[in-house]
């Protein structure tokens, strides 16, 4: 996977999460058929410290894998902010990516971020920037 497609009106809507509390990362799901992200399922973020981590709670994280399923889509994405810093993985991002087969979204609410959004394939604590085709 180098290559992921993300629906145009999913990719303003993670974006406008982003920015609607810059100070804090924000955190959600993506998920859509045949490799494209066609819905996000924006998160709480319930990390001790949301200005550097982010953290879906257990209860909450169940119930959107049941909305993913019960739509008949297929997780595809994770996605959260980096309010401070560069938006590449980070190294707690590399030891918490639990799942290898999902693109891992890294976003900057800033307005005058060149790439605000960008996407990583994480595996065995190795990451590789993947190519978004916005749709």
């Amino acid at each position: 996977m180098d290559e992921i497609r993300l629906a145009r009106n999913v990719a303003v809507e993670i974006l406008n999460h982003a920015r609607s509390n810059p100070g804090k990362e924000c955190c959600g799901l993506l998920a859509g058929r045949h490799g494209l992200i066609a819905q996000a399922f924006p998160a709480r973020n319930v990390a001790e410290r949301p200005t550097t981590a982010y953290e879906i709670a257990p209860k909450e994280l169940f119930r959107i894998m049941h909305e993913i399923r019960a739509a008949a889509l297929e997780l595809l994405g994770i996605y959260h902010s980096h309010p401070n810093g560069d938006i590449r993985p980070s190294p707690r991002d590399v030891e918490r990516a639990y799942y290898p087969d999902a693109a891992y979204f890294i976003l900057s609410p800033r307005a005058d971020a060149p790439e605000p959004i960008r996407a990583y394939s994480i595996r065995e604590g190795r990451w590789i920037e993947l190519t978004i085709q916005i749709v």
